[in-house]
């Protein structure tokens, strides 16, 4: 690990925050490849995966995001080190919310009749693909922007921290990338288109990652509302999308201890290597 902290450091944050997000996405098509081995996946298995993902994303919410910006707020705004955290989770949180009403997509076992955003005549392939780049944007806006706030030396966040969010977030990643091929292919698409759109769903990860590392260096001031904005983006995530779609079968206790294990995970990663 300090190997690995050492060489992020001597790259410099804008680097260092698109070999992460480059490493979410190479594990989100790690997912999306096993439509090369199986034609479909039981629901049983899915939605305690996607119930994981839920309880990384949380977790990683308050220990690798919203505590640090209080802490860093209280450094640079004392006496109301809780605004920004505040202003920025809020601001996160309808910036997803904007985005849900406005880009057309569709969650993961929802009918086509129940498409959101606005009207349009898009293949149901192109609105699922939609819907986990939605979900995937606050996760590379949160690598890139605890990236950043290390690279400025800020209290309470290190490489190692982010190097830690990077892992956390690769791991959640890898049932994203089956939650959207394995529907495809059930859809007869092929095995490669499949696996493409699959991986092609998180490509906007380094993209936001190298936009979060980027505005965070230039902007200091705002640090404590970018680290707070990613994470009410995630937690809009969450609660919209994430576990609506694990509520929709049999497997409801299941994907609950799903993101009980996912919380724990991220929330030991974080304290230990964090």
């Amino acid at each position: 690990m300090q190997q690995l902290e050492a060489f992020f450091q001597e790259i410099g944050p804008v680097w260092a925050a698109l070999l992460a997000t480059a490493f979410t996405w190479l594990v989100t098509a790690a997912g999306a490849a096993l439509v090369f081995l199986f034609k479909t996946i039981s629901r049983g298995i899915l939605d305690p995966m996607l119930g994981f993902t839920g309880g990384v994303m949380v977790a990683a919410s308050f220990w690798s995001l919203l505590n640090p910006s209080i802490e860093i707020s209280e450094t640079l705004y004392p006496g109301y080190s809780w605004v920004p955290a505040a202003t920025g989770f809020l601001a996160g949180a309808l910036f997803i919310y904007f985005l849900d009403k406005v880009m057309p997509h569709l969650h993961l076992n929802f009918g086509l009749e129940e498409t959101e955003g606005m009207k349009t005549r898009l293949h149901k392939t192109t609105l699922l693909i939609l819907a986990i780049t939605l979900h995937n944007i606050p996760e590379g806006l949160a690598v890139g922007v605890l990236f950043g706030a290390a690279a400025m030396g800020m209290h309470d966040t290190s490489v190692a921290s982010a190097i830690t969010l990077a892992i956390g977030i690769g791991i959640q990643n890898f049932p994203e990338g089956i939650a959207v091929a394995m529907p495809l292919r059930r859809q007869g698409v092929t095995r490669f288109r499949s696996f493409w759109y699959g991986q092609l769903s998180a490509i906007v990860e380094p993209i936001a990652g190298v936009a979060g590392a980027l505005a965070v260096m230039y902007l200091q001031p705002v640090l404590p509302f970018a680290l707070a904005f990613a994470a009410g983006a995630m937690i809009f995530v969450v609660v919209e999308e994430v576990i609506p779609e694990t509520q929709r079968d049999r497997y409801t206790d299941r994907s609950v201890l799903g993101f009980i294990g996912g919380f724990l995970v991220m929330m030991i990663l974080d304290v230990a290597l964090g």
